[in-house]
């Protein structure tokens, strides 16, 4: 993994500079396996073979992480993002409002866990995977 490869990747999430699936296929080029979005500490780390790279999540104003577990506005808001390409601060924000403290995507794995300050989660398959019979 070249961090400076990574932090320009996180770079355009935040900037909404490059469509998303094309830098996550740039994250798995880098060897990226999974990475980490971290709300309480406002940053998001990215993580391949015993190596990390830690970005800031550089938003001003973001709203605190909601007490109470919105898995319906959660879904909505990940719905948005894949059908309509909704920016990657709106869909923190909306996250946040749901109850998300954080989540973890794992791209070779092709799902993300979001977390909930209670430990409540939802797994969202990347789309056309599902889990693996067996």
């Amino acid at each position: 993994m070249d961090p400076h490869a990574i932090s320009v990747l996180a770079g355009a999430t935040l900037a909404g500079s490059m469509p998303f699936p094309e830098i996550v296929g740039k994250l798995i080029a880098q060897g990226v396996e999974y990475y980490h979005v971290d709300y309480a500490t406002r940053s998001f780390t990215f993580y391949g073979e015993g190596v990390f790279v830690t970005a800031q999540l550089a938003y001003e104003a973001l709203p605190v992480v909601a007490l109470a577990w919105d898995a319906p506005a959660l879904k909505a808001a990940i719905l948005d993002s894949q059908q309509h390409g909704q920016p990657f601060r709106n869909f923190c924000e909306r996250a946040m409002r749901a109850g998300v403290q954080g989540y973890f995507a794992f791209l070779a794995g092709k799902r993300v866990v979001y977390m909930g300050r209670h430990g409540d989660q939802h797994v969202e398959w990347f789309p056309g995977a599902g889990p693996r019979e067996g």
